[in-house]
């Protein structure tokens, strides 16, 4: 065994860490007090709830997987266009993102009534519950997507390649063997996007129809028992922020690391040692960040009535703690793969530009998180500006907010710009432009390495909001209620940290993906048996070509009008999209609406608390919306691509991929952070200030909180899913571009 072999070791045995301390971390969780027989009672509707919905969901999906897996069949075994393996590897991909989600929504539907019950305890001990709940959802993402990604490489790398057989199913190479596994990350995505998508409108549907009709017009504060569509906001919390959420991140870990791989593979093709270490690079990364992100959530700790600043240290030092760690392990594994370069390989410090490009990754995340957390914290001035403007009514309250969304959009976009510039710089793509774009991925791996950690500060929120809405609804102390709501308001934030999070590594790992687009473009014509191409007048064999010969061939510039049709129709994409999902969101709450002022007016002594709702139906409700509404919104980022491939080439899809990332980067982070912050200006009021619960200005504030939710929590969230899932759609069926888009533009006069 070599270096490289000896090394990979750590990718397998990482991923089963994580899932063996995933597993310790949900039965310590079920240990717990689970509290008095009304807590139970209401956990378990949140569990009945939230079962119905991801299995009435994952029907849907099946369907979809089904078809899908028949056109890829179609595109490997008939048209011979994409290699044997597409179609399994884009199940699997699917598969166990869908398993991710659902086991983390399992385990937060059964730890929101312990995390209550602990509370009427103590803070610390509510936080340990609710982080170390929220960590059985990150060790499970990246225990399964690591583990995935370990299993096709065994077989692939190290079964299938050495018994160099003879059939449709061979495996020639390392490089083969990178473009093969990158392929099912589009089950992953796809998968993520219907999680995403429908648990987005679940949620919200459920939510805005407790807020306007409970808070605003009844009066009731959140998470009343006599509030009908109490129990379907609370299962949307499960369904759409830690399902949808695990599912969306999942995906995201699976594509940087495989896209790097691709890079690597492409970037050292003429050195067949540094070429295979650079492909098992990402994933030994990946297997070390398992282990420092488990020692990070054991550092996650805190005391007894603490500010909510206080709070956000207590789990940054978990997080800073794995990132230290991820460094210096990452600097040692770079030094151990990447030293006494050839001279034909120009990487800076003899190889250590590529762990300033892992550095770059990681610190570009915090910062987009820190960005985050300042514009949508309830303890800094943007948050409370909106929450002063609530003093003026609903209006002000609006375009505040607005503003703040706007305005926060600026670092973020600064820093992924100057982070993807320093990592093409210190991996020497101004030389080499390949080893530069393989920095690039690198950097989002770097970025997503302690994931295991960062996905369960995300996850911990809606555990700690079902917490809270369990002790209003158990009618426990007031004391219980104001420890919930201090992890409630800091849930907030991290979500809303987490989602920046997301967005970042999904700009990082769109943009590796933008490159690997090519690579997969360069196996399309290997499929057809083509082995050379036209390149500005002479023959270039495919086998070497480089990107730059792909771009030059496809002219792929500003100035050819594919390009440009294509970036504009990337652009107009992600807000028709958000169009799409946030009209679907309306609808389905006006439904709820309805409903519930319905059982308000009908069913006698709910609000006497002699009547009981039907909270049964709520759900129904909600769950009917999402499944219809989340069709549409999903098939159209799955289809425009493929058309847009098949009628304007790959220059056609090159801008529409490029249009689709900086425009939906850009809008994603403005809908996450004016929503989040909308949200706590509300929090903050109902904290006791400018008049507390039930006054007009926490009335406007509500109003506010409402035109939020669909934006942070179904149109935002989606987009950094859209963006990848397009370019993932155009890897794919890269070879049916490859194939059929000359003879498809020749008919039409535009070739």
């Amino acid at each position: 065994m070599n270096l490289a072999d000896i090394l990979f070791i750590i990718a397998p045995v990482g991923s089963a860490l994580a899932l063996v301390f995933a597993y310790i971390f949900f039965v310590n969780m079920k240990k717990k007090d689970p509290g008095n027989k009304t807590m139970q009672e209401i956990a378990r509707h949140v569990k009945e709830g939230a079962k119905a919905y991801i299995k009435r969901q994952y029907k849907v999906v099946a369907i979809f997987f089904l078809f899908a897996f028949i056109f890829f069949f179609i595109l490997s075994f008939v048209l011979h266009v994409q290699s044997m393996w597409t179609p399994f590897a884009f199940l699997t991909g699917g598969f166990f993102s869908g398993l991710a989600g659902f086991l983390g929504m399992m385990t937060a539907t059964e730890a929101s009534n312990r995390t209550a019950q602990a509370a009427r305890s103590s803070l610390n001990s509510a936080l340990k519950i609710a982080f170390r709940s929220g960590s059985v959802m990150g060790l499970i993402v990246v225990g399964l997507g690591l583990l995935n990604i370990s299993v096709w490489f065994i077989l692939l790398y190290y079964i299938i390649m050495p018994a160099q057989i003879n059939n449709p199913f061979a495996v020639r190479n390392i490089y083969e063997v990178s473009v093969i596994m990158l392929t099912f990350g589009m089950g992953a995505s796809a998968q993520a996007l219907f999680a995403r998508v429908g648990g987005g409108i679940f949620t919200k549907a459920a939510d805005v129809g407790a807020d306007l009709v409970g808070k605003v017009e009844a009066g009731i504060p959140e998470d009343d028992p006599r509030n009908p569509a109490t129990i379907a906001d609370n299962v949307g919390d499960n369904v759409g922020d830690v399902a949808g959420m695990g599912a969306d991140l999942f995906e995201s870990y699976l594509g940087s690391i495989l896209a790097a791989a691709v890079l690597g593979a492409a970037a050292f093709i003429n050195f067949p040692e540094l070429q295979i270490r650079s492909v098992i690079l990402p994933m030994v990364i990946a297997g070390m960040g398992i282990l420092f992100s488990i020692i990070g959530i054991y550092l996650v700790r805190t005391k007894e009535e603490i500010s909510q600043k206080q709070l956000i240290k207590a789990l940054s030092r978990g997080i800073n703690t794995s990132s230290i760690l991820i460094l210096i392990g990452s600097l040692i594994l770079v030094k151990l793969l990447f030293h006494n370069l050839p001279d034909d390989i120009f990487i800076p410090l003899d190889g250590l530009g590529l762990w300033l490009s892992i550095l770059v990754g990681l610190l570009a995340g915090i910062i987009i998180g820190k960005t985050t957390e300042y514009y949508t914290s309830v303890d800094n001035k943007p948050t409370r500006g909106i929450a002063k403007h609530s003093l003026t009514g609903p209006a002000t309250v609006i375009i505040d907010g607005l503003a703040v969304g706007m305005q926060s959009t600026g670092i973020p976009v600064v820093v992924i710009a100057v982070g993807i510039l320093l990592a093409f710089s210190f991996s020497g793509g101004f030389i080499n432009i390949s080893t530069g774009l393989y920095g690039i991925g690198i950097a989002a791996v770097g970025m997503l390495s302690t994931l295991g950690i960062t996905l369960a500060t995300d996850a911990y929120g809606p555990i700690a909001d079902n917490a809270g809405g369990n002790a209003e609804m158990s009618k426990l102390g007031p004391e219980v209620r104001k420890r919930t709501d201090a992890l409630d308001s800091l849930g907030n934030t991290t979500a809303a940290t987490g989602k920046g999070f997301a967005i970042g590594s999904a700009a990082l790992t769109a943009m590796a993906l933008l490159a690997a687009y090519i690579e997969e473009v360069k196996m399309g014509f290997q499929h057809l048996g083509q082995k050379t191409f036209e390149v500005a007048g002479s023959t270039v064999e495919i086998a070497s070509a480089s990107i730059q010969d792909f771009m030059l061939h496809y002219n792929v510039t500003l100035m050819n009008p594919k390009v440009l049709i294509g970036i504009f129709l990337g652009a107009m994409l992600s807000f028709v999209f958000c169009s799409m999902t946030i009209k679907a969101v309306g609808r389905a709450a006006g439904k709820m609406v309805d409903e519930v002022r319905r059982q308000f007016k009908e069913i006698k002594g709910i609000m006497e608390g002699t009547g009981k709702p039907d909270y049964a139906a709520c759900v129904d409700i909600a769950t009917k919306g999402a499944q219809k509404e989340m069709v549409l919104p999903s098939l159209l980022v799955i289809i425009v691509p493929i058309l847009i491939g098949l009628l304007l080439g790959v220059a056609g899809v090159m801008g529409l991929l490029v249009g689709g990332l900086t425009t939906g980067f850009t809008l994603a982070i403005m809908l996450n952070n004016a929503g989040g912050a909308w949200d706590n200006a509300k929090k903050y009021i109902e904290a006791g200030n400018y008049g507390g619960k039930g006054s007009d200005p926490h009335k406007a504030s509500v109003v506010g909180d409402t035109v939020g939710d669909p934006c942070k929590d179904t149109a935002g969230p989606s987009l950094n899913i859209l963006i990848k899932l397009m370019s993932m759609v155009s890897v794919v069926v890269a070879g049916l571009t490859v194939a059929y888009s000359p003879y498809i533009q020749k008919f039409l006069g535009i070739f």
